[in-house]
């Protein structure tokens, strides 16, 4: 099934199903008003949710209505807890070879992980507001997850089992405040804003055969300007799968439902399948031509991420934005 929310009933939203084809939906008010309430009963409210998708995918579920992706919010417009991971080895690898770094033998074998922004998360077609250009405004284009309740030091298998939905996200990177930042020795702050979900999340069951080892198996389409960016693919070069980032955040503590995990930028050793975040590109280029060529984001810049199944078809919806100043 796939689930949205609408941007209505409060700062969660109201939830909806979406039909698979992305093209209708029925509010799903009468079995949990938000997507985290769902969550935090999902043995109980995950299958008449279910029975609701069949319905409406039947063509037969009352006050069914047309949908208006410009009407929904985040699937979760907050959430307790995002953790986010660097999944994508080649891309660390670039990073560190450009500034003339080692990458650790420890990140072979644990994954690198940060605690991310989840106090409020962007609509799949909000603007991205940032104060200034200067600041280095790029797109992060990653797979995401959320889970249900996760028991603290839950194994890689444990962890599988409580992957209860996939999406995208747009993980928000101000690239010229970051080195200062990581300089002080304490992670991210300023340099991480508000990210953005895909218009809807999807159970596994969904994906079909496409959702194996715990690892999207599809290409990451990215767009900016309405130029092709990048379709680095989601199930190559990623180190770590989801269950084994969801068990090494809950090493040490249990996960509360609603819990996303990132994977990070999706970045290939092949580097012609593009990239999928500028920062990525950028070290391409200086690899090759001993300096960057391309830009970082400025005002009025546009950008369109999505994944589609083989027939072309959007299977989460597209997370579509526009850079804009502070007002």
């Amino acid at each position: 099934m796939k689930l949205a929310s609408l941007k209505e009933g409060g700062r969660d939203g109201t939830l909806v199903v979406v039909s698979r084809d992305l093209t209708h939906a029925v509010k799903a008010t009468g079995i949990a008003p938000t997507l985290q309430a769902a969550l935090d009963d999902w043995s109980n409210t995950a299958p008449r949710l279910n029975a609701l998708s069949d319905a409406l995918n039947a063509g037969s579920a009352d006050g069914a209505f047309k949908l208006d992706v410009a009407a929904l919010a985040a699937p979760l417009p907050r959430a307790y807890e995002f953790v986010d991971g660097s999944a994508y080895l080649p891309h660390v690898e670039r990073v560190r070879k450009a500034r003339g770094a080692e990458v650790p033998a420890s990140f072979y074998t644990d994954p690198l992980m940060y605690q991310a922004t989840s106090a409020g998360f962007l609509g799949p077609h909000d603007d991205v507001v940032v104060p200034s250009e200067d600041f280095g405004i790029d797109l992060e284009a990653e797979v995401v997850v959320v889970t249900d309740d996760v028991p603290m030091s839950a194994t890689p298998a444990q962890a599988s089992e409580h992957i209860q939905l996939v999406g995208l996200i747009n993980d928000v990177s101000l690239r010229g405040l970051i080195p200062g930042e990581l300089a002080k020795g304490f992670g991210f702050l300023q340099s991480k804003p508000r990210s953005a979900l895909s218009p809807v999340l999807v159970t596994p069951d969904e994906l079909g055969e496409v959702w194996q080892g715990d690892k999207l198996h599809l290409p990451m389409r990215t767009w900016l300007n309405g130029q092709w960016f990048g379709e680095a693919e989601c199930g190559v070069d990623m180190q770590f799968s989801f269950a084994e980032l969801v068990a090494h955040v809950a090493k040490t503590r249990p996960l509360t439902a609603g819990t996303l995990v990132g994977s990070g930028t999706i970045a290939n050793q092949d580097t012609s399948k593009g990239a999928s975040c500028l920062a990525e590109q950028r070290t391409v280029e200086t690899l090759r031509d001993g300096k960057p060529s391309t830009p970082f984001l400025k005002f009025g810049d546009t950008l369109r991420i999505d994944v589609t199944d083989a027939a072309g078809a959007s299977i989460f919806g597209a997370i579509e934005q526009r850079i804009v100043g502070k007002a």
